[in-house]
């Protein structure tokens, strides 16, 4: 913990109803990184950002108690650090490096204080450590029955244009970076490990887990995609890319039907773990599509060829059921 940081930490049994919103803030505001981009912070109604490019990318994501995270497995530093690398991911797969984040948060007023500045360390945290001179820079405070959490995050092109998903042509190579199927892994054994004798989330046994299953269940908790190599891509000459957030399949599937092309994919490139590869999904990896006889960034490997036949998403040639996550139906996919 900062200086900073520790000297606004409250008192432990502190809840957000004993505070006022503006002494709420006051504590977050310390922990929180400022943004190599920022030219006016938090206090004023919005905040300024220098663009050098003339064009930046924006993209905004919600975490919900319930459907998105169980408080009973996640710590708020876990909450606080998801929410940071879900968006910087978006961000880093239209080849941009990020600048900065606007983050809301709302809470039942019985909220202990520590959750909330819990929340901002994980943030401040992420930031340095995938996205260096990202910061905070305002957001919202609002009361609600489940904790939410809702980040906007921006992105500098620096001069190149974006990488989108509908840019890929048949011939091209098909690669990812960063895991594929440990988040799924993670999720899986949490639901079956990280619960009482009823089935309800328990912190003892979460905890438990992840002494035993560390890699897997902090892959699910706090994954670290690989937001460095989104403007690597983009300069090496990426013809489409996407954050593989709800299964490598059902991804791959919406950046065919934006190119209008089909994915082909090697099973011996998924490995051992070919259904959990495909359908897993939430380890936030890039997929990205190159021209042949391109070289491969560092730290992309090649997993299939861009096909002619559109639309479709093939291993070894046949068709594959596009699993993974929606959030009206939940997993359609491997997890375990």
């Amino acid at each position: 913990m900062t200086n900073a940081a520790a000297a606004t930490a409250g008192t432990p049994d502190e809840t957000l109803s004993d505070l006022s919103e503006g002494e709420v803030l006051a504590r977050i505001f310390p922990r929180l990184p400022h943004a190599d981009t920022e030219l006016l912070g938090p206090g004023d109604d919005a905040a300024v950002l220098s663009a050098a490019d003339g064009r930046f990318v924006v993209t905004c994501d919600m975490m919900i108690q319930g459907p998105d995270f169980r408080l009973a497995w996640s710590t708020p530093h876990d909450l606080g650090w998801k929410a940071a690398a879900t968006n910087l991911s978006d961000v880093a797969a239209m080849g941009a490096r990020p600048t900065a984040l606007v983050v809301a948060i709302a809470a039942p007023p019985s909220t202990p204080i520590s959750v909330i500045l819990g929340i901002a360390d994980g943030l401040r945290d992420g930031c340095e450590a995938l996205a260096p001179g990202c910061g905070v820079v305002g957001g919202d405070l609002s009361a609600s029955d489940v904790l939410t959490l809702s980040i906007t995050a921006f992105g500098d092109l620096e001069g190149r244009a974006p990488v989108l998903r509908s840019g890929a042509a048949a011939g091209d190579v098909v690669a990812h970076a960063g895991r594929l199927g440990d988040a799924g892994i993670g999720l899986g054994l949490l639901f079956r490990f990280g619960v009482d004798a009823q089935g309800v989330p328990s912190r003892s046994e979460a905890d438990a887990l992840k002494v035993r299953e560390p890699a897997f269940v902090q892959a699910q908790l706090a994954p670290v995609p690989p937001i460095g190599l989104g403007p690597v891509a983009a300069q090496a000459g990426a013809t489409a890319m996407l954050d593989v957030s709800d299964g490598l399949a059902i991804d791959a599937g919406r950046l065919a039907r934006a190119s209008g092309v089909g994915v082909d994919f090697d099973s011996a490139a998924l490995g051992d773990r070919r259904e959990l590869a495909l359908g897993g999904g939430e380890d936030h990896g890039l997929l990205a599509t190159f021209p042949p006889g391109v070289a491969l960034p560092a730290g992309f490997r090649r997993l299939g060829t861009v096909t002619a036949q559109a639309g479709t998403v093939l291993v070894d040639g046949e068709p594959h059921t596009q699993g993974g996550w929606d959030p009206y139906r939940g997993w359609d996919g491997a997890t375990a």
